[in-house]
């Protein structure tokens, strides 16, 4: 369970988030919202990427502020550019690098390696530099390195921003599919439409909270009203 108690957060003197009280439980949950509304920023907090100006963020039970480690290995985050993730040279390298504080030896990091390649169309690809990838393969490794350390939870930042519409259905299919808690940032309103839970934020706060078609509906209704 992830819980934010009287959040609110702000950049130098410019207010981002205030007063957010949610208890995030449900498997599928999508944050939308338009730019600058603050979505962004509540999805750092939720793995401590961000901490609350005011108020507390928790994990478990784990405090973001204060159990930072602790709660990234229990809440995994994917940037909207893969780009901006993958640091090693090499696919496999790449996904390996993500198990280097688990404890495991070589070949039990080679299977783990090896066995999310699979899973992610990226099998025969070990080898090969991250950086000649398309764009799409390029977010199914950003999504593999994560993932390869299996967090409760993972957080994705707008993962489909970038994609193509072959791409982009394709990643979502992979999240639709995933055993873990799922929050989605997204501007793809169509993607959200059977999620369980729909948070609408605007101008940092969160101004409509339900399921999926309901909260596209409320959102479309904000910005034509605005």
């Amino acid at each position: 369970m992830i819980r934010l108690d009287a959040v609110s957060h702000r950049y130098g003197d410019h207010p981002v988030l205030a007063d957010i009280d949610l208890e995030l439980g449900e498997r599928r949950i999508a944050v939308i919202g338009a730019n600058g509304s603050g979505k962004s920023t509540l999805a750092r907090l939720l793995n401590g990427l961000v901490v609350p100006t005011s108020g507390r963020v928790s994990v478990d039970g784990l405090d973001t502020r204060r159990d930072g480690a602790a709660v990234r290995r229990r809440v995994g985050f994917v940037f909207t550019d893969p780009d901006a993730q993958i640091v090693m040279p090499t696919v496999g390298e790449d996904v390996e690098f993500s198990l280097r504080r688990q404890g495991l030896d070589a070949g039990q990091r080679a299977e783990r390696v090896a066995d999310v390649l699979a899973r992610f169309g990226l099998a025969g690809l070990a080898d090969r530099p991250a950086h000649l990838l398309s764009g799409g393969q390029k977010q199914l490794l950003a999504l593999a390195a994560v993932l390869v350390t299996e967090p409760d939870v993972l957080v994705c930042d707008e993962p489909t921003t970038l994609l193509d519409l072959r791409n982009a259905a394709r990643i979502a299919a992979m999240l639709a599919a995933l055993p873990q808690q799922v929050v989605l940032v997204t501007h793809q309103l169509d993607l959200v439409l059977d999620y369980e839970r729909v948070l609408v934020v605007d101008e940092g706060r969160i101004a409509y909270d339900g399921a999926g078609s309901e909260a596209v509906e409320r959102y479309r209704a904000l910005v034509g009203a605005s």
